[in-house]
């Protein structure tokens, strides 16, 4: 990667939905030129996919929460945590190092389904015990990656 390609990441990360053209006029570099270093981003998986990201109070998840989820597995397994991220409402999952396994990040519509998510949870076999941090309000939130 040269300084090219980690502007192209900047531009990109921030507009998804650019056109090659206009990127290639940012760069001041050929259309061509251009797509071909995007495929090339692509194809080595630095790109991974493109999304869209939704407002999740506009669309009635208004409630997020952060789960610690602490489970019987060996160190180093992730079964648990795998079986975790197929639950709905579940967004992301990490496995972490200290008292806790797993950090969950999920959005709900309201409590009753916060207690229905921790309820699905807690059939997931080997799932010891979790503790809920509910968001009151979101400062900052972004996926860019500064590089």
């Amino acid at each position: 990667m040269d300084k090219i390609d980690y502007r192209i990441l900047k531009i990109i990360q921030n507009d998804a939905s650019i056109s090659n053209r206009d990127l290639a006029r940012q760069l001041d570099m050929a259309p061509s030129g251009v797509r071909e270093r995007v495929k090339k981003l692509e194809s080595s998986g630095i790109i991974e996919k493109y999304e869209v990201r939704i407002n999740a109070k506009k669309v009635g998840l208004d409630i997020t929460t952060f789960i610690h989820v602490e489970t019987n597995e060996k160190v180093g397994q992730n079964n648990v945590g795998c079986e975790l991220a197929k639950i709905s409402g579940v967004q992301e999952v990490h496995l972490v190092a200290g008292e806790y396994c797993y950090f969950i990040k999920s959005r709900v519509k309201d409590t009753a389904a916060h207690n229905q998510l921790m309820k699905r949870m807690g059939e997931v076999e080997g799932v010891k015990n979790a503790r809920t941090t509910m968001v009151l309000e979101t400062l900052k939130e972004c996926v860019d990656l500064d590089f």
